[in-house]
């Protein structure tokens, strides 16, 4: 979600949007456990491929005066199956419902 101000995305929030996904890329990639983890997929004969996506919203501080704090958050939903839990259970990350 990109926001957009008179016609045109705000180049510096988009700046800060692509250092934030390389932060996040780098944070998983210098992972220990992540890194063990995967080690051991392969060395039982596979392939491995991480595909994460992640939705991040966001509203300028002026806008959110005076809304309800639900409306000023912009309520995200959190979608997780069954395959995704068993990987985060295995990374030693717990999912609340």
């Amino acid at each position: 979600m990109e926001r957009r101000q008179g016609g045109h995305v705000d180049d510096k929030l988009k700046q800060l949007m692509k250092e934030l996904g390389e932060a996040i890329n780098e944070s998983l990639s210098e992972s220990e456990p992540i890194a063990e983890v995967i080690s051991r997929i392969k060395s039982g004969g596979y392939d491995v491929f991480l595909v994460l996506e992640a939705t991040i919203g966001f509203n300028r501080h002026e806008e959110d005066e005076g809304k309800p704090a639900s409306a000023a958050r912009g309520e995200v939903e959190f979608k997780i199956n069954a395959n995704d839990q068993k990987f985060l259970k295995s990374l030693k990350i717990s999912v609340d419902q």
